[in-house]
């Protein structure tokens, strides 16, 4: 199982880096046709926005996969250690229920009404459910981290 999840980590990364290169060559593209250009570039706005929303779902999983997630624990660490083992629990089956709610089944109902509405963005002309679709796939991979995480 380390195995697989050290391959998906490795997917995750390159697709993370892949969009955060793909966003800094689209902003460059926006500014510069907008400042040296007589026409500036129509769909590099609408493509940013598409690539902030999937590098930050996406990296947000990717985050609570490593357990690197911002997390307040000032008021935790005053309990016992069985206690904050018990919040620990908590905190995993709120996280695995949002994910599993939340994110997957509300996600895929998104997706899945975006599509029977035929909903396209207005500037790239791409279904609007290829868009939300990083929701259901971002819940998919809280699930698969939550489950496949080390006990400490």
């Amino acid at each position: 199982m380390k195995k697989i999840r050290a391959t998906v980590d490795k997917v995750i990364e390159w697709v993370l880096i892949g969009l955060l290169g793909i966003m800094v060559l689209n902003v460059l593209w926006q500014v510069f046709t907008r400042f040296f250009t007589a026409t500036p570039s129509s769909f590099t706005d609408e493509l940013a926005r598409y690539l902030m929303i999937w590098l930050g779902i996406l990296g947000a999983a990717y985050v609570a996969g490593k357990n690197e997630h911002v997390a307040i624990d000032f008021f935790a660490k005053k309990f016992s250690a069985d206690t904050q083992v018990l919040i620990t629990k908590f905190i995993s089956i709120s996280v695995l229920g949002f994910a599993f709610f939340g994110m997957v089944i509300g996600g895929s109902r998104l997706v899945y009404i975006t599509t029977k509405l035929e909903q396209f963005s207005p500037s790239l002309k791409i279904p609007l459910a290829v868009v939300y679709s990083v929701i259901p796939l971002s819940g998919l991979l809280i699930i698969f981290y939550k489950f496949t995480q080390n006990k400490k």
